[in-house]
């Protein structure tokens, strides 16, 4: 596909003794938001960390920008422009929001030019920049873990889960800050919460048991009521 950034070709992947991933294929294009959605236990995390390297693929391509990067290593992988926020946030509770950003920074100086930029996103971290990050309330975290993919030079952001154990309300901002930065990178998202998977995604795959099942335009699932009550139980 011209436009694809990422594509994954019937991609397996094992953990331990266990088969996880037994057929996933999706593309994620260009400057839009794709949305990898399944019950739990249905392969998504483990997609996400196969795609970075953390998980090594035991089966298909992928490729990123039109090259494979397969089987790299994890540091080679984000190297290349791609962005990993992990379900957990994976954030230094003992340092202050500023040092979580600036320890995430590839390139220190390319990091803080953009740094303002990323901080108009998220204006509670502007405010918070000297406090503790473990002492933010549960979306701040959040927020300070998608800031930290953004302040580097980052073409395609992969985000596991962002609204997870959130209240609603934290959500609604969550959600205007990932549409805000839509126009900036591209993104793959896994996403419990319908609603918001809905309201952020342009396009879709659904994945059961570790193969994909079903694909298309995120308005076209929104209107399936078959679909969505037989792979998602909404």
């Amino acid at each position: 596909m011209p436009d694809a950034l990422l594509e994954l070709e019937d991609v397996h992947a094992d953990i331990g003794r266990h088969h996880v991933l037994q057929g996933v294929s999706l593309v994620v294009r260009r400057d839009r938001v794709t949305v990898l959605l399944g019950r739990n236990g249905a392969g998504k995390t483990t997609t996400m960390r196969t795609i970075v390297g953390l998980v090594p693929p035991a089966g298909g391509v992928i490729r990123y920008d039109g090259q494979p990067i397969g089987g790299r290593r994890p540091h080679e992988i984000v190297r290349r422009g791609i962005g990993y926020v992990p379900e957990g946030q994976g954030i230094f509770a003992t340092l202050t929001v500023d040092e979580n950003l600036r320890v995430a920074m590839h390139d220190p100086a390319a990091g803080a030019a953009r740094l303002p930029a990323v901080l108009d996103l998220f204006p509670d971290l502007a405010r918070l920049r000297a406090a503790r990050a473990g002492a933010l309330s549960g979306g701040q975290k959040q927020m300070l873990a998608i800031a930290r993919a953004l302040v580097n030079d980052n073409r395609l952001l992969l985000v596991d889960e962002p609204s997870k154990g959130l209240a609603p309300i934290v959500v609604d901002h969550l959600v205007a800050a990932l549409a805000a930065m839509k126009a900036r990178v591209t993104v793959l998202l896994v996403e419990q919460n319908f609603a918001m998977a809905q309201a952020l995604g342009d396009d879709f795959y659904l994945i059961d048991d570790g193969r994909t099942v079903a694909r298309g335009a995120m308005s076209d699932l929104a209107r399936d009521e078959a679909l969505k009550r037989r792979y998602l139980g909404v």
